[in-house]
């Protein structure tokens, strides 16, 4: 039996041909100065991108290849050569991520209505369900939304405030998601907690882009990052990582205790999560589909023993009390589950995943 290598495929072989050929001729390693071909070298990017603009283009979140925000404003989606031109800029600070497994890339449309970005996920299960028949899903009540979600990113006064140094009422050191477009369109490229900066040429007002760890994670012979790596329960993780390692980010804790983890790492470049950042509900949504699509498995489907409910510890509501996004795939009710938590609660079956923005 002979198999047909893909174009991609041979390109790649191709390339690394020519770089095992320059090693032989000049005892050294080539240097990649290209962002694209470093971006690819690395990350196997161009595939992980085409992919996900195709689905954002299928569920009908891109149209003609842009979002509309809260704010009434049209925000293009970054461009390849955007994404690998950042992540070939912070290489060097990248470094340590990328040795700790952190290659799945996320793209998620931040600037749209959370109502809307809700409905769509909704209709995308539905979808899903129809073209995959062993997928369980009670397709009349497929994403269990806790009332307080709606419209809770807009208006004069939003109750969700997105990436906090704190949880609380006042000095929490977030944005609401107006504040954040505002921020975006002056030229930062990622959130304020995540100590990037970039020249405004660069940024991509509307969207944030995330590196994760896949759920292939361990397999040693991983083409591409396949799906978001499950939160493990205690005692089940395993460390990544040889420049420094990261020990996994288990179950078990509170939203006050993962968030202070991060706060801690911010000012700690020796810490092993120095550079990441707390999820949203619109990352969770966004990786979800993402994963259902590529591995035909829900994500955080935590009654299956293995996985783990998800605190979204980068949004907060700020009302009466503080409380916390939660998020899970429910399989008894064969839907998802978006509610919410209080900072200080510790369950053995919810627990927090980090990312890295870029």
């Amino acid at each position: 039996m002979t198999y047909k290598l893909s174009t991609s495929d041979l390109e790649r072989l191709a390339n690394l041909l020519e770089r095992f050929e320059y090693l032989l001729i000049h005892k050294e390693p080539k240097e990649i100065t290209d962002p694209l071909e470093y971006v690819e070298e690395f990350y196997q990017l161009e595939k992980q991108y085409n992919f996900q603009v195709e689905l954002l283009e299928q569920v009908g979140i891109l149209k003609e290849g842009a979002i509309l925000g809260i704010d009434g404003n049209i925000y293009p989606i970054p461009t390849l050569e955007q994404i690998a031109s950042r992540i070939f800029e912070r290489r060097e600070t990248l470094e340590t991520k990328y040795d700790q497994g952190f290659t799945k890339l996320l793209l998620v449309p931040f600037g749209m209505s959370l109502d809307a970005l809700r409905e769509t996920f909704k209709q995308f299960l539905i979808k899903y369900k129809k073209s995959h028949s062993s997928f369980d899903l009670d397709i009349s009540d497929p994403f269990c939304t806790w009332s307080t979600y709606q419209g809770a990113d807009i208006g004069d006064f939003p109750a969700l405030v997105y990436y906090p140094q704190f949880f609380a009422w006042e000095g929490h050191g977030g944005k609401t998601k107006a504040q954040m477009l505002e921020e975006q369109v002056k030229g930062r490229w990622a959130p304020a907690s995540a100590g990037v900066e970039v020249e405004k040429e660069l940024g991509t007002p509307g969207w944030t882009v995330h590196l994760l760890q896949p759920s292939n994670l361990d397999d040693q012979d991983m083409e591409t990052p396949i799906g978001f790596s499950p939160i493990p329960r205690q005692g089940k993780g395993t460390p990544q990582g040889k420049l420094t390692s990261r020990p996994p980010l288990e179950a078990g804790q509170s939203p006050s205790e993962y968030l202070s983890i991060l706060q801690k790492a911010r000012e700690d470049e020796d810490s092993p999560y120095h550079g990441e950042t707390g999820m949203t509900p619109e990352d969770w949504i966004t990786a979800f589909m993402i994963h259902l699509s590529e591995t035909g498995q829900p994500l955080d489907d935590y009654l299956n023993g293995t996985e783990s409910i998800s605190y979204l510890t980068g949004a907060f509501f700020r009302w009466s009390s503080v409380d916390v996004p939660c998020i899970y795939w429910y399989c008894n009710n064969r839907q998802a589950n978006l509610i919410w938590s209080t900072p200080r609660n510790r369950e053995v079956n919810i627990g927090s995943r980090f990312s890295v923005v870029i």
